[in-house]
């Protein structure tokens, strides 16, 4: 395939996600998986947004993988003067960089990748800036007074969003101060309390569809080690967002996230590709 046209249909590609999430793809809704509209509101139009890239770069050299996971490798296994082409073998696990999380990753007998649709994967966003809450405190964990301060700011979090913390963390990425393990292996980074995202859920914040984001490994504080977070987010048809990176370009409300990447079967989430469509202007 030429890079011309795979270009092209990389474009059409994330067009077509955006028109399907947003209602206006050909063919009937399957109501039997997505059940009722989620209450949005009216989602952009690629023509009135600016599209932002969240995700690092995937680099065998600098991206961290969670402790225990398989490592990520690189391998060209073509090239064009031997072979006519250029090519690459990837061996990574679904939750290597920048990627997403399905329910199933932490509920038994949960929605995984493939079960997941288009509206699934493009939500209104929030940035919430914690960098100044968790300097100094690496554990810190976001608490419902910071988020309900937030909210007196810039407005109550719309329905089922993808509510993502901005830590800093992103800053340290292809360092060992972004796991931050100390000497038993314990991971030291800032997430959301339980009791945070308890509120979440039972306020409609996140509802059936909904994300947690973060600049880290996990919604999860590090010391978090029963992943209580996880394991209540994945619930119906919400996902995660994480390792992801460019946040100061997205802002606090107002825009959304598209979140790409392989679907595969059975698939725990994927790494992604995950953009910021920003409101021109903004």
């Amino acid at each position: 395939m030429s890079l011309r046209i795979r270009v092209v249909a990389g474009v059409a590609a994330v067009a077509a996600v955006a028109l399907a999430a947003a209602g206006l793809a050909a063919g009937p809704a399957d109501a039997s998986r997505s059940g009722p509209a989620p209450d949005h509101g009216r989602r952009p139009g690629l023509e009135s947004v600016v599209p932002v890239n969240l995700s690092h770069l995937n680099d065998p050299a600098v991206t961290p993988v969670f402790p225990g996971d398989p490592p990520f490798e690189l391998e060209t296994v073509a090239t064009i003067e031997e072979d006519g082409f250029y090519q690459q073998y990837v061996r990574e696990a679904e939750h290597t960089g920048t990627h997403w999380g399905a329910p199933c990753h932490f509920q038994a007998g949960g929605r995984c990748a493939d079960d997941l649709d288009p509206a699934d994967l493009y939500l209104p966003a929030v940035r919430i800036d914690v960098r100044a809450l968790v300097r100094g405190d690496a554990d810190y964990e976001v608490t419902v007074a910071d988020l309900t301060r937030w909210e007196r700011r810039y407005g109550r979090i719309p329905r089922e969003s993808a509510i993502i913390l901005q830590t800093g963390w992103e800053r340290r990425w292809g360092t060992p101060a972004y796991a931050n393990t100390d000497a038993d292996g314990v991971i030291h980074q800032p997430g959301f309390s339980i009791e945070a995202a308890q509120w979440l859920v039972d306020t409609g914040r996140l509802g059936r569809r909904g994300a947690l984001g973060t600049d880290t490994f996990s919604p999860d504080a590090g010391t978090n080690e029963d992943f209580s977070v996880s394991t209540l987010l994945y619930g119906q048809r919400r996902i995660s967002l994480e390792n992801l990176a460019n946040l100061d370009r997205l802002p606090p409300r107002g825009a959304w996230v598209l979140v790409g990447g392989p679907i595969n079967k059975d698939g725990s989430g994927s790494t992604a590709t995950i953009y910021g469509l920003v409101p021109r202007g903004r």
